[in-house]
């Protein structure tokens, strides 16, 4: 049981990981404030570094991880160029990925209360990626 909600866990944690990296990538150019460039420069680099210690974990359980849902990923995609097209801000900016933070913490924390018997690492891990998000979301607040 531990082994299977580790994994399941890691999981999750993969998908999230590469969809805030994602995020981040697509409106990354569309950020003009040099304050909000960098913090979101910043998190992409720590999450970047959370996807390789998670990768590290699932290879241990030889698990290929998990791509973020296509379909999640697309609507994103399409919802974040939508808005950009129609008013190309930070503040829009601001309020997308504040949106995507908080939808990441919602799942995260879900997949961290659902896998119980994962083992203490990857739970650390769960935390470690829900705090990146809450922190980023809080920091935007300023710029919406």
């Amino acid at each position: 049981m531990v082994e299977k909600d580790t994994v399941r866990l890691l999981r999750e944690c993969d998908a999230g990981v590469k969809m805030g990296i994602s995020s981040i990538d697509d409106v990354l150019d569309n950020v003009r404030g040099e304050s909000m460039k960098r913090s979101l420069k910043t998190c992409k680099t720590a999450h970047e570094k959370l996807e390789k210690e998670i990768r590290c974990a699932l290879d241990r359980f030889q698990d290929d991880g998990k791509a973020p849902d296509p379909l999640a990923k697309g609507m994103s995609w399409m919802k974040t160029n939508m808005r950009l097209a129609v008013n190309e801000s930070d503040a829009t900016v601001a309020d997308l990925m504040t949106d995507g933070c908080n939808m990441g913490v919602k799942s995260l924390s879900k997949y961290l209360n659902q896998y119980k018997a994962a083992d203490e690492d990857s739970k650390r891990i769960a935390r470690e990626l829900i705090k990146l998000e809450a922190d980023l979301a809080t920091e935007l607040r300023s710029c919406l």
